[in-house]
């Protein structure tokens, strides 16, 4: 098996390498990068390929439009990637599971993992069951492929290793930490357009100003965001006036 150094790393299966680092070779995650406290590895599935002209795909069985990644093809470029067993495999996927903080926090807390991003039509049901891959969705709508969604995943676990970001809290009160939308933000100019900063922030009492935070957060939650407010504990779901 291949070695593998002990940083959290990413092995990005897919058919255009050179669309990685990409974003996320800038910023935060790009100097994190450089700076070695995580790795990036992009992978050619192409090369994969048994035959002279690199074929990845082929017509979908039974019928219909587009192409199917093929389950020999891309099985043999996961298997070439030789990863450790403990390392999670993800497909980028419209039908997959939602991507959550919680599931966020835990792949970051992990060693890395990979991460196969589809093209076409989609992927061989038969290597996604043989490979075990654990399928993720970014959203509820469709891409031409999964790189940005992988470059999404990976930007979220980045930025939550350790060393990557200046202060530990940034992590901890954001959007989505205990199932709630972040609270507002402020910086001067203590005026701007006839808006002025809330009084609270600038009053220097700490418990006032996170008990605001607080109250700003919950109802943040409650308007925009009425499934997160159900998960948390103790809360319903707002009662539909058409229940009767």
């Amino acid at each position: 098996m291949a070695s593998e150094t002990k940083s959290w790393r990413a092995t990005v299966l897919t058919l255009f390498p050179d669309m990685f680092p990409g974003p996320l070779g800038v910023s935060l995650a790009g100097k994190a990068l450089a700076s070695g406290l995580w790795a990036l590895e992009a992978r050619d599935i192409r090369d994969s390929a048994t035959d002279r002209h690199r074929s990845v795909d082929d017509t979908p069985a039974g019928g219909g439009p587009g192409m199917v990644l093929r389950a020999d093809v891309l099985a043999a470029a996961i298997d070439a990637a030789e990863i450790a067993p403990d390392r999670p495999r993800l497909l980028m996927s419209p039908r997959g599971q939602p991507l959550t903080q919680s599931r966020v926090v835990e792949l970051a807390a992990g060693p890395g993992p990979l991460i196969v991003c589809g093209r076409f039509e989609g992927v061989d049901q038969r290597v996604i069951e043989a490979r075990r891959l654990e399928e993720i969705s970014i959203g509820d709508y469709v891409l031409s492929g999964g790189e940005i969604a992988a470059m999404a995943l990976i930007d979220a676990c980045v930025r939550l290793l350790p060393g990557v970001m200046g202060k530990l809290a940034s992590g901890t009160e954001e959007s989505f930490s205990d199932s709630l939308l972040e609270y507002p933000q402020y910086t001067r100019p203590q005026a701007f357009e006839g808006r002025q900063i809330p009084e609270v922030l600038t009053s220097g009492d700490h418990a006032k100003v996170a008990a605001w935070r607080q109250a700003e957060a919950e109802a943040l939650t409650r308007t925009r965001r009425p499934d997160l407010w159900a998960k948390r504990p103790g809360q319903k779901r707002p009662k539909n006036t058409t229940d009767g």
